[in-house]
């Protein structure tokens, strides 16, 4: 699945088709350059899923939760992961990362790189955020 857009407002419109398109894989590895759109699309992500409070980036925190109400009316976690800062797999470990993994309805994780090795197959995609021109991006799921 792959998007155009020419405006950060375009990702609440494609939403829907993505979450779809997503459906059961709910670890979600966000790639992309500093500034490329990971924390704007994670910010959308989670009012298609009605989180109330902003999304907003966990660069110093690692983890953000954001909480949402699942089709079935219980409270559910969205984990929002932030990895730049850590420099090696121990340093994902120390945190928790495998414990994390299975609190959350949802993990998005920035710079995922470190943690690819542990996301379950069959239940993560990948999403790359790139640069086409001055404020215009591709999203490519895989």
């Amino acid at each position: 699945m792959e998007f155009t857009l020419h405006d950060p407002a375009e990702l609440d419109a494609v939403m829907p088709q993505i979450l779809e398109h997503l459906r059961e894989r709910r670890f979600i590895a966000l790639h992309g350059e500093m500034g490329a759109g990971k924390t704007t699309f994670t910010r959308a992500f989670c009012r298609a899923l009605g989180v109330e409070e902003q999304a907003s980036s966990p660069t110093f925190a690692i983890v953000n939760e954001y909480h949402f109400q699942d089709a079935g009316g219980k409270t559910a976690l969205v984990g929002h992961f932030d990895l730049y800062r850590l420099k090696n797999e121990q340093e994902l470990f120390d945190i928790g990362f495998e414990d994390l993994l299975d609190t959350y309805q949802w993990c998005l994780i920035e710079w995922p790189e470190l943690a690819l090795p542990y996301l379950p197959a069959g239940q993560s995609a990948n999403i790359y955020l790139n640069f086409l021109e001055q404020n215009v991006r591709q999203l490519i799921i895989l």
